[in-house]
């Protein structure tokens, strides 16, 4: 694991916290309580911050960055992650907010000022335009991405599960990794 101070800023990681061996964290990156970052994951706090809420997890090689205060992007843009948000293996997230209790399928990417609302789930290798927000409650996917349905209750239960189901997996390595879990199990 790389953890890595940037023009004075410091990542600052909550309780709990997993960061895989080969996981990267520069700058302003804030992790909250029993955040979980998977192999290979970038987040990239050099110009702007990033904050991930508790129980969020990102998995293996996702990138997560920020825009800059320039003369385009006047004060910049941070990327700000809510509670209990799955993001897919190999996604880009850049300088958006992603609401609570969502899903970001692989391989998608979500552009800058882009909002996701809570409670969203965002298909596999979609595309979010710069500035677009997805509405709450709904499935979104395609390039770029459209809003399909509503959300089912099943549906709105797996976004609450697939977070607590990498919280648990990130404790077992947690676990693991301190000598408490034998290999078999």
């Amino acid at each position: 694991m790389s953890v890595r101070s940037f023009t004075g800023f410091t990542p600052v990681l909550g309780r709990g916290v997993y960061l895989d061996e080969t996981a990267l964290v520069i700058g302003r990156v804030a992790l909250a309580d029993d955040v979980s970052l998977w192999p290979y994951v970038v987040a990239r706090g050099d110009v702007n911050r990033i904050e991930i809420g508790a129980r969020s997890n990102v998995q293996d090689g996702s990138v997560l960055h920020v825009t800059h205060d320039g003369p385009y992007s006047p004060g910049g843009l941070p990327l700000v992650m809510g509670e209990d948000v799955t993001v897919g293996h190999k996604c880009l997230l850049h300088a958006c907010i992603i609401g609570d209790r969502c899903l970001i399928g692989m391989g998608a990417i979500v552009m800058d000022g882009a909002v996701i609302e809570a409670d969203v789930l965002l298909g596999a290798a979609s595309l979010v335009s710069p500035g677009k927000r997805l509405e709450s409650g709904h499935l979104y996917r395609g390039n770029p991405a459209r809003r399909i349905r509503r959300l089912t209750d099943a549906e709105r239960e797996m976004l609450r599960y697939s977070a607590g189901h990498y919280v648990r997996l990130k404790n077992r390595y947690l676990q693991a990794r301190s000598g408490g879990l034998r290999q078999e199990e």
